[in-house]
């Protein structure tokens, strides 16, 4: 007796463990949009811009930069000029130097140039037959450089970069909503899985019941011996088709266990939602909610002003290149730190720097061209992305208004066919209907139970 308790025990145990996690469909999607992959990765896209978007903000703030060269040794022989012998002469080198310099820099976005302040240090020791030290430093310098005269690609980023990072933001509530959408057909897929195997199963067990039913009627001559067969057929069927459903809700449960992240061997079952309340959506204002929320309509946008600064940038490039770098400061010489700092003599430098093209065989132009072309492209692409969209928001809002009232129907098709089966079923069993009837019978109500599984699906 004490081993039966300890096996009933071990039994309890195992069917415990064996239990199914269940699952809602709003669980179902909220385990999605947290822990799925997908949700990961997601999360990640976005951080990404969102890095992005803060080195752009960061670029427009002064930045403070210390470049060093502690130490750098020379030993070799160089070539020389001999102006005594008029000839160019081997001689050996040795020397070590040192520098260092602070840099502020701040960039303009009016101009598209930059500002820089800067103060370097540079220690030069020669060794050799003249043996001498040297410091050389700016203790200040101001300064301005422009790679483009014309040409200002901080402009360009002031408006693209707000906006790539504005559509991020919107991609990533966008691909969440598109989670749950993933989830949401897992779910169904499963819950049609589920429903599929709970009919094969009562299926089994109805055509078990009508073929014992069938026997003891032949025996009494009130079905023909085809009759019967053809229940014996129903009942392998049934058997069959019950593991063909088995195997159906393995694959479905571990779709969605991979899809949510869980571990392989968990083993899932989901709870049909309640009938959803009656809800329209009008057009006219899930339009307006597309153009707000749809990240297609802002990379559509970021397209055209991509398009529009290539155009900008051939444009000028096809008349003349120029660049400037100018700075004022000061600088000094000396055998110590005290004489390279004292009185320091004014350091100016200018340069201007400027590229025509006199004979280039219409090659900027050509890029020009190609750039305006590009650009045309772009917008009447973005005009039918928009538009495509546009169509598909009608579609699915007439269809979902629609199937508020289809529901309806395959709600009632699903009790009606239940009754007439439990009727049919009862009537063939004292001797009031055929076979036929009860097969078909049995077909309409695992019809209507799929049918009313795929409207929720469309609804949720």
């Amino acid at each position: 007796m004490k081993g039966f308790n300890i096996f009933y025990l071990l039994l309890l145990v195992t069917g415990l463990q064996a239990q199914p996690m269940v699952l809602s469909l709003d669980r179902t999607i909220s385990l999605a949009t947290d822990s799925s992959l997908e949700a990961f990765r997601n999360k990640n896209l976005y951080l990404a811009s969102y890095w992005e978007f803060r080195s752009y903000k960061a670029g427009r703030l002064p930045s403070l930069n210390l470049t060093m060269t502690p130490a750098q040794y020379y030993r070799d022989i160089v070539q020389r000029y001999d102006s005594e012998e008029d000839i160019d002469i081997y001689r050996k080198q040795q020397s070590f130097f040192s520098y260092g310099g602070l840099d502020i820099n701040q960039n303009i976005d009016l101009l598209g140039g930059q500002v820089y302040v800067n103060s370097d240090i540079g220690y030069l020791r020669s060794f050799g037959t003249n043996t001498y030290s040297q410091i050389t430093t700016i203790p200040v310098r101001i300064g301005y450089i422009q790679q483009q005269i014309g040409y200002n690609p901080f402009r360009w980023e002031k408006k693209i970069e707000p906006l790539k990072y504005e559509k991020a933001k919107k991609e990533l509530l966008y691909n969440i909503e598109a989670i749950g959408e993933t989830a949401t057909g897992h779910f169904f897929n499963l819950a049609m899985a589920q429903a599929e195997y709970e009919l094969a199963l009562e299926n089994v067990l109805s055509t078990d019941t009508l073929y014992k039913t069938g026997e003891r009627r032949h025996k009494i001559a009130a079905i023909s011996h085809a009759d019967l067969l053809t229940l014996r057929l129903d009942a392998v069927n049934a058997r069959n088709t019950l593991r063909n459903a088995e195997i159906a809700l393995k694959r479905a449960s571990f779709s969605l266990a991979s899809f949510l992240n869980f571990d392989q061997s968990t083993e899932l079952k989901v709870l049909l939602p309640s009938r959803p309340r009656d809800m329209i959506i009008p057009v006219d204002k899930a339009l307006v909610l597309a153009r707000e929320n749809n990240p297609l309509f802002l990379e559509q946008k970021q397209k055209i002003l991509e398009a529009e600064q290539l155009v900008d940038k051939t444009r000028k490039e096809a008349l003349f290149n120029a660049s400037i770098s100018a700075s004022i400061g000061f600088n000094q010489v000396g055998a110590n730190f005290r004489e390279a700092y004292r009185h320091p003599l004014q350091q100016d430098i200018v340069s201007v720097s400027l590229s025509i093209p006199l004979v280039d065989w219409g090659v900027r132009k050509g890029k020009y061209n190609m750039a305006k072309n590009t650009l045309n492209v772009t917008r009447i692409s973005a005009h039918q992305e928009e538009l495509t969209v546009e169509e598909e928001v009608l579609m699915t809002v007439e269809d979902f208004n629609i199937q508020q009232d289809l529901i309806d129907s395959a709600e009632e098709v699903l009790d009606l066919a239940n009754m007439a089966y439990a009727e049919t079923r009862q009537r063939f069993i004292i001797g009031k209907a055929d076979i036929n009837s009860l097969t078909l019978s049995l077909n309409r109500q695992q019809e209507a139970q799929r049918n009313y599984i795929i409207a929720l699906q469309i609804i949720g």
